[in-house]
């Protein structure tokens, strides 16, 4: 079973982090939305304290859809509100295709390169990182007290990695050494996002992306808006590939919306 919390009350809300991270990515968030809703954030089969990914002869979309599956029913939550950033944006994306959730805030979501030179970016980007990772990892705690240590290696993910806790720096790289052999699973079963249609009942979804994004790059938001004409789609300004840090209200404040759109009469233009 995946690692979860569960923090507040009100419908439930569940936040899913993206590949290399941990359920911990979305603290500053949880503060914001603990009042109005019941958050539950997960780690990811191999990643922070879940257990290690088990394919079972299936892929890792159908593996990974399990899992989720699974815990919503541990939970007893049938159709939470989703938000997911990268890997998670996606995740977040086919549970509303499989009818499990009632709203999905997708932050800079994976599945929407352009073509194979994208994917091939982001992999390299994932092994370089990883490659550096392994050897810091045991001085992370103090090397990552310097703003300009943290701006070299966290300036990927982070518009404004100066701004990160070197604590939570430190157990991040912890993490991503750890996560490698999820990593490498989730990595091998890659694909794009494939809108199926109006198949079920309209549910209401945002599609975030960071303008300062250096892993899935802006102009992917483009293809997003192309595949999933139904969402709005907006930019989230100043913020890198993982928001949560950079703009926690701004981040907060679109799951907020799109979990509680405002009637139609009520909207302004």
């Amino acid at each position: 079973m995946l690692a979860y919390e569960r923090t507040g009350s009100g419908e439930p809300l569940l936040l899913i982090h993206g590949i290399a991270h941990r359920r911990q990515a979305w603290g500053g968030v949880v503060e914001r939305l603990a009042d109005e809703f019941e958050v539950i954030t997960i780690d990811l089969p191999g990643h922070g304290e879940s257990p290690a990914f088990d394919l079972a002869g299936r892929t890792v979309r159908e593996a990974v859809a399990h899992e989720l599956n699974e815990l919503r029913e541990e939970l007893g939550i049938e159709r939470p509100h989703v938000a997911g950033n990268s890997l998670g944006g996606l995740l977040a994306l086919e549970m509303a295709d499989a009818g499990h959730a009632r709203s999905v805030t997708a932050l800079s979501p994976a599945g929407f390169w352009m073509n194979g030179v994208d994917y091939l970016y982001v992999r390299g980007l994932f092994a370089g990182i990883q490659a550096v990772a392994r050897p810091l990892a045991p001085v992370a705690g103090t090397l990552l007290q310097s703003r300009v240590a943290r701006t070299v290696t966290m300036g990927c993910f982070f518009a404004h990695p100066d701004r990160l806790d070197p604590a939570v720096a430190a157990a991040d790289t912890a993490n991503m050494v750890a996560s490698r052999d999820g990593i490498r699973t989730f990595f091998s079963g890659v694909y794009r996002y494939s809108y199926p249609g109006p198949t079920q009942s309209y549910v209401p979804t945002t599609v975030a992306w960071a303008s300062r994004d250096l892993t899935l790059l802006p102009y992917q938001a483009k293809v997003a808006a192309r595949r999933l004409p139904h969402a709005t789609h907006r930019w989230l300004a100043g913020c890198g590939h993982v928001p949560m840090n950079d703009d926690p209200d701004l981040v907060a404040e679109v799951i907020r919306e799109t979990a509680r759109p405002q009637p139609r009469d009520q909207q302004v233009a």
